[in-house]
């Protein structure tokens, strides 16, 4: 996890293709390449290696979606009522839950 204030060591698209073709076409285990070129950690290569097999670009990022906001999505209503019958659902069933807990305390 990355610390507050912390710089990140950014590598040209030319120095990963040549660590992954010297891992592609060596001997060399992920960690003696990486300690050998300098890298602080084994996974980066291991990153740029599959992407590299996958064709993608070393640059791209995955994102889950296009939006930043993870979880479910919003629950669309079509009508108040709908939306209130949703929400009493909810309160009866974290009732419901609540009891549960209550009885295995005791």
């Amino acid at each position: 996890m990355a610390k507050k204030g912390q710089r990140f060591q950014k590598y040209t698209d030319e120095f990963k293709h040549n660590a992954v073709m010297r891992y592609v076409n060596g001997t060399k285990s992920y960690e003696a390449l990486a300690e050998e070129i300098g890298l602080r950690s084994c996974t980066q290569l291991k990153v740029w290696v599959k992407k590299w097999k996958n064709g993608d670009a070393f640059d791209s990022r995955s994102q889950g979606g296009t939006t930043p906001m993870k979880g479910r999505p919003r629950t669309n209503f079509k009508t108040i009522e709908e939306e209130r019958d949703y929400l009493k659902a909810q309160v009866d069933y974290l009732k419901k839950q609540y009891q549960n807990l209550e009885n295995e305390g005791k």
